[in-house]
């Protein structure tokens, strides 16, 4: 009987906490977001002349969770615009969104993060120092207004949709066509992932539209990443014939909790040639110091390669920086 009483003590104690952590789980909380990301460059040989410190983006907002899945989020992009030539910094609505996650299914919308690199931004994992490829050449946008939806249709395999304007977070607008993406994430073993993706993005008044694929491949070890992606693009600004092609390596490793060491190389390829001028290989290898949990510093060298016959090549240091919760 003792232990009989025993056992059916220990069942509703275990129980309580079960049902005090699921009741935690739920309960609303809310986070600010603040990152501020920064660099000191020099450029060497044909580039002597660019040096200086830079303040590339800053974010700053908010996300809430209301408990039962729902999480309302804000966030402002505050960074340099390429339509003005005095380098002011201009600020963007970066997110403002609304998600929803139940059991297997994501539901969000408004203004949302898009689906078409968002993987392989997360897992290059040094955004602060260098835009994923996609980003770096302007093959879509990192965040636009519209809504989408994903699937984990088993431990293995997640499978999302997007619907958005495809004129990305600056420009909101609603009169040029819609984007439709539709992507797949495989997991076929532990480390490894896979992912597929596709969009169309609709063009009006006889203008092309433009059509993106990318396909990704990468295994992350607990002390290391590898990772390719190769990406194309056709009809870059709705010029029919305007194909882009590319590909990106990239690959680090952690020494010890406060030093990672990576490396990458990009390369831009034009069909026909047509974007010669800006075709190129980057290359970029450095080194990551975490000193605390807010602040990152990371030195790296960077190399850029062009395409176009009788251009040097271009050299630079740089110091990065990101500070932010």
């Amino acid at each position: 009987m003792k232990a009989t009483g025993f056992i059916a003590a220990a069942l509703l104690l275990f129980t309580g906490i079960g049902a005090q952590a699921q009741e935690m789980e739920n309960e609303p909380k809310g986070k600010a977001i603040v990152q501020i990301y920064t660099n000191f460059h020099s450029g060497f040989g044909v580039v002597n002349d660019d040096r200086g410190f830079e303040l590339d983006r800053s974010y700053l907002g908010y996300e809430y969770s209301f408990g039962k899945g729902v999480i309302v989020k804000g966030v402002m992009d505050i960074g340099q615009s390429n339509s003005v030539e005095d380098y002011q910094h201009i600020a963007y609505i970066k997110n403002a969104l609304i998600k929803w996650e139940i059991g297997r299914f994501t539901l969000q919308g408004g203004m949302i993060g898009t689906t078409q690199f968002n993987y392989q931004e997360r897992f290059w994992g040094y955004r602060y120092i260098y835009k994923s490829f996609q980003d770096q050449y302007k093959f879509g946008s990192s965040a636009d207004l519209g809504i989408s939806a994903s699937y984990r249709i088993a431990k293995w395999i997640e499978a999302d949709v997007i619907i958005a304007n495809g004129e990305g977070y600056k420009l909101v607008q609603v009169d040029n066509g819609l984007l439709y993406g539709v992507g797949t994430t495989i997991k076929p073993f532990k480390g490894m992932s896979i992912r597929l993706y596709a969009s169309l993005n609709e063009g009006t008044k006889g203008e092309k539209d433009i059509v993106n694929y990318a396909m990704f491949a990468g295994y992350k070890h607990k002390y290391f990443s590898l990772g390719v992606e190769y990406n194309i693009m056709r009809n870059n600004r709705r010029i029919e014939g305007q194909n882009l092609y590319g590909f990106s390596m990239y690959a680090s490793g952690s020494i010890n909790r406060w030093l990672d060491l990576y490396a990458r190389a990009d390369g831009l390829m034009s069909s026909d040639d047509w974007n010669k001028a800006k075709d190129d290989v980057a290359i970029i290898a450095g080194a990551q110091f975490k000193l605390g949990k807010y602040v990152k510093i990371a030195p790296n060298f960077r190399m850029s390669i062009p395409s176009a016959e009788g251009e040097e090549n271009r050299y630079y240091a740089y110091i990065s920086c990101c500070f932010g919760l």
